[in-house]
């Protein structure tokens, strides 16, 4: 679900079962052409349905933090403590691009980098698009539990 469907009068009934936020992260630098920002985009728009479509009634995404920068890293940690503060259990990461890992964003509940998942593999080795999305349900289950 995203931030934008609920109501003021929809989170004071819907806050109990929504208790996961899901941080978009695009790691763009600014050096992309306008056509390389939509391939962008639209890589992290697709990972996210990942989590998005399965998880919908439990999982709210916030506006996606854009641009990377120096500091980014304290940014994402403060971002998700104040998540966190305001109420949600749990705070996901989720970026296609950037190869981020959970001791990176200690804040974060958990980090889901789709560059970090191909990092290591051999060409032969690659994950099936099915074994991807069953490993990231398996790792925000454990996360639940």
């Amino acid at each position: 679900m995203k931030f934008s469907e609920i109501t003021s009068d929809d989170w004071v009934e819907l806050q109990p079962y929504l208790d996961t936020c899901l941080i978009p992260y695009t790691a763009l630098t600014g050096r992309e052409s306008p056509y390389e920002a939509v391939i962008a985009l639209e890589r992290l728009r697709d990972f996210l349905d990942y989590v998005e479509i399965p998880f919908k009634g439990r999982v709210v995404t916030y506006p996606a933090v854009h641009y990377s920068q120096a500091s980014q890293l304290q940014h994402l940690n403060e971002l998700c403590s104040h998540l966190k503060a305001g109420g949600f259990k749990y705070v996901i990461v989720m970026t296609a691009d950037e190869a981020l890992v959970q001791a990176d964003l200690f804040e974060a509940d958990l980090v889901l980098s789709l560059a970090a998942f191909s990092i290591g593999k051999k060409e032969s080795e690659h994950t099936t698009e099915n074994e991807l999305k069953r490993d990231i349900q398996s790792q925000i289950y454990q996360m639940w539990n």
